[in-house]
């Protein structure tokens, strides 16, 4: 592939994440948060923790009290994430990053 081509291919990428971190809602985007701060931008751990919470075992970080929907969030984060092969914490900045 030439070098435009590879280009090419790397805004279209780009523009595809752009997109996808645009339409996150404010759970999904605390998790990609979460993910990068706590849990060393591992989607495993923050599973785990959430796991434990449901069973009733020692977890590290008290989420929220929707664990279901978050696992359910992680699964469509980190599936766009390998997907894309792109860390979604790139794109999604704290709030006072942004001022």
């Amino acid at each position: 592939m030439t070098q435009d081509g590879e280009k090419n291919k790397g805004m279209i990428a780009n523009s595809v994440v752009d997109s996808f971190v645009r339409g996150l809602d404010e759970p999904h985007r605390m998790l990609v948060i979460l993910k990068a701060q706590l849990y060393g931008g591992q989607w495993e751990p923050m599973l785990e923790d959430l796991q434990n919470r449901l069973e009733g075992k020692p977890y590290i970080f008290k989420l929220a009290n929707r664990i279901k929907d978050d696992i359910e969030r992680i699964g469509r984060l980190k599936t766009f994430e390998d997907e894309n092969d792109v860390d979604l914490a790139d794109y999604v900045k704290l709030e006072s990053e942004e001022s």
